[in-house]
């Protein structure tokens, strides 16, 4: 959530949310974490790496880093989810197109996280209210991609199927 407010602004509590089902006192504890963060590292805001190095943690990085790899060696990524979410926008707020590669497996239950989507412009191949993490968003979104790969590749094209006036 701090390094969302960080790269695309607006308040600690726009980009919090209940995630899994914190109560009160844990959204509230969140919230303050986020403030504290952003209020101790307020100069990294300009600079989506500095925003990740103080802010995102070694997680987040290493996200990052998967993230761009894998555009260098043309492989294809489905983002699972705010947090994943969160780490591909550090290279989008680098360089615009940066995650041209990447798909949104789907949007999760946490408002934050469709936001976070709409400032990448990336619409989810699925909406089902997914609060579960641990990729099944992802994991369900790959059959979403096979099923298309397979009549992109496999149809026939009118032509071929003899269709005549279509």
């Amino acid at each position: 959530a701090a390094l969302a407010a960080a790269l695309f602004n607006g308040s600690a509590r726009g980009w919090t949310g209940r995630g899994t089902g914190v109560d009160d006192a844990g959204l509230a504890l969140e919230t303050q974490v986020v403030v504290d963060g952003l209020t101790l590292h307020a100069g990294v805001t300009d600079n989506p790496l500095q925003a990740l190095r103080c802010l995102g943690g070694r997680e987040l990085a290493a996200m990052s880093g998967a993230i761009a790899r894998a555009r260098e060696l043309r492989i294809p990524v489905i983002l699972d989810g705010f947090i994943c979410t969160a780490a591909a926008a550090v290279l989008e707020r680098c360089a615009p197109g940066a995650l041209d590669h990447t798909v949104a497996g789907h949007v999760s239950a946490e408002g934050a996280h469709r936001a976070l989507l709409g400032h990448l412009g990336k619409a989810p191949l699925l909406d089902l209210g997914l609060r579960l993490g641990e990729g099944s968003g992802a994991a369900l979104a790959i059959g979403v991609l096979k099923g298309a790969l397979a009549c992109h590749s496999g149809m026939s094209t009118f032509a071929e199927a003899g269709v005549v006036g279509g």
